[in-house]
């Protein structure tokens, strides 16, 4: 058709000359090629913004990244369930250790700690009993334990006990005539027991001048030692044992000198390589089968990370060509929201799980192959994927209309929920300093910092109300009823006021979700260029299926998905 109309015109050429033939030839075909562009932008957008079910029925392509990410839930979680078998396994033996370790090295222990995780003596014999006790614990160690225990390496690589007192450099103190000498300068001084020492006669070091302690003075005594351990129990689960070095720091802390001494028991664990493993059976294939499932889930997760990055990439170019084809035609640029419209949150999301699953797994294979021992590291990524993989099945949800009104409240209910919690923040902060300052020295639950932000915000969601008031003081009456007051103002603030606002603000973006489910949402420039199609009932059908994609945009007609712009 372009052909035959520029042969007629060339028959009827005019007889002014042939400037204004040219003139007209090129401007034609300049419109030609310029609307041949604006189609396939047009088109190249539709097909961008159709979700995977939709590009399959229009251009039978395949939806890769759909199916390769179901697959990744299922490994992901397959192996984060295993994980998470093996380290409830390492987290029971550590936690069974301590409390064996605290029933032979405290006397007296009744297996029930104080809050501060303590217990506490009140007698200088007593002191002196539980000291003695814990060293003569450790001399007989292997004949009483029950573990599989052995003596390890302390910082100096000696074997032995570590005792160490802190205490004020010199002072006397005459409680009677109210007097007090003392240099608030600290001393510490340590003694080095080793196993030697304590085979030979026990009064030989009990009576060294080093255990004759003068408690007015005495800030602290820390008894250290380390042992080691052998985790069996993996065995039964066809896993290969850990080794154990436990960091044992028992302190007797009398920095309050109120007569009452807490003990303290801290054990700090570390797996290490076992140097020489020899066991038989079929623990060394099911760990060869775990690498291997560990290995293909990383292929999976790098073959979504790149195709991620690729849709990622394609949509910067995407946009790029549709911001150049807007200013050369419209001489104006697309709002902000449009251009958000190319950079999908849900790519960003997938290639960060991804990134972390990739590299969990790899410390999870040297974990498993006896090379590192950072359960911790691993632990936080693989869980951080896991939570964010699932997060992402949210996406899939969105494609149906009930579930897509829930995200699509969520989105629009973020921004003003996120200004409002910051503003009652600053009420909340006032009240935490308050409560802190003024009921702190009357009230247990107000003595920290942080244990009174947790307080407060169990009352914001009503959970031991009448406990917080009871427990209150009552030594001075302007403190208690300073208390009342504040406690009452708090709750009446927080749960009637702020927590309905908050609630309001979820519920009127609710509202207005379904107002424009009824009553369609207004049309932005990128909607309206797609929907400026030659064929209008052609643009309706392609531009619904388009329209089920897109999360925030707006439109009118049918209600059978929802889009929002912020």
């Amino acid at each position: 058709m372009a052909g035959q109309s520029c042969r007629f015109v060339q028959a009827r050429k005019p007889e002014g000359g042939s400037g204004v033939f040219r003139l007209t030839v090129r401007n034609t075909m300049a419109h030609l090629d310029s609307e041949v562009k604006e189609e396939c932008l047009r088109e190249d957008l539709k097909f961008y913004f159709m979700n995977p079910c939709e590009k399959y029925r229009a251009r039978r392509q395949l939806p890769w990244k759909l199916g390769l990410q179901i697959l990744k839930i299922v490994m992901v979680t397959t192996q984060l369930v295993r994980f998470g078998l093996s380290n409830q396994l390492v987290v029971a033996f550590k936690e069974e250790n301590t409390v064996a370790f605290k029933h032979l090295f405290l006397k007296g222990y009744s297996g029930i700690d104080e809050d501060d995780y303590s217990y506490s003596v009140y007698t200088q014999e007593d002191v002196y009993e539980s000291i003695f006790f814990a060293i003569n614990q450790y001399h007989h160690l292997k004949n009483i334990s029950l573990g599989t225990l052995g003596y390890g390496e302390n910082e100096d690589n000696r074997i032995g006990l570590k005792v160490c007192k802190q205490h004020y450099k010199k002072g006397s103190m005459f409680p009677s005539n109210e007097t007090l000498n003392i240099d608030s300068d600290t001393e510490r001084d340590c003694l080095h027991i080793d196993l030697q020492a304590l085979s030979k006669n026990p009064q030989d070091w009990k009576n060294s001048s080093f255990f004759r302690l003068e408690f007015y003075r005495l800030l602290q005594v820390e008894i250290s030692f380390h042992l080691k351990g052998i985790d069996l129990q993996t065995i039964h689960f066809r896993e290969l044992p850990d080794c154990y070095i436990f960091q044992n720091t028992i302190t007797f802390d009398n920095r309050a000198h109120s007569g009452k001494i807490k003990i303290y028991f801290d054990s700090d664990a570390h797996i290490e390589e076992c140097k020489d493993l020899n066991i038989s059976g079929s623990i060394q294939k099911n760990t060869q089968y775990i690498l291997v499932f560990d290995a293909f889930v990383i292929v999976i997760c790098l073959a979504s990370l790149i195709l991620c990055t690729r849709s990622i990439v394609l949509a910067l170019k995407l946009r790029k060509r549709f911001l150049n084809f807007f200013l050369e035609k419209y001489k104006r640029h697309v709002c902000n929201a449009d251009q958000w419209e190319f950079i999908n949150g849900w790519y960003v999301l997938v290639i960060i799980s991804d990134l972390m699953t990739i590299i969990g797994s790899i410390l999870k294979m040297e974990i498993k192959a006896k090379n590192l021992t950072n359960y911790d590291l691993c632990s936080i990524l693989l869980g951080t994927s896991t939570l964010l993989v699932w997060v992402g099945v949210i996406r899939y949800l969105g494609y149906f209309q009930a579930y897509n009104v829930l995200i699509l409240t969520m989105q629009a209910s973020l921004p003003k929920v996120l200004r409002f919690c910051a503003c009652a923040g600053m009420i909340y902060l006032g009240y935490t300093f308050c409560g802190w300052i003024v009921l702190g020295p009357y009230h247990d639950k107000f003595e920290d910092l942080d244990t009174v932000a947790e307080c407060l915000f169990s009352l914001v969601n009503g959970d031991d109300m009448f406990a917080t008031f009871a427990q209150i003081q009552k030594k001075s009456i302007l403190v208690w009823l300073f208390s009342r007051l504040y406690l009452y103002s708090f709750i009446s603030l927080f749960i009637y006021m702020i927590l309905s606002l908050f609630i309001a603000l979820i519920t009127d973006s609710y509202d207005t979700i379904k107002k424009y489910q009824q009553n369609g949402f207004p049309d932005t420039d990128l909607q309206e260029f797609l929907k400026d199609c030659s064929s209008k009932e052609k643009c309706q059908k392609e531009s619904s299926a388009f329209l089920s994609c897109i999360c925030c945009l707006r439109r009118k007609g049918s209600d059978d998905h929802l889009i929002l712009i912020n």
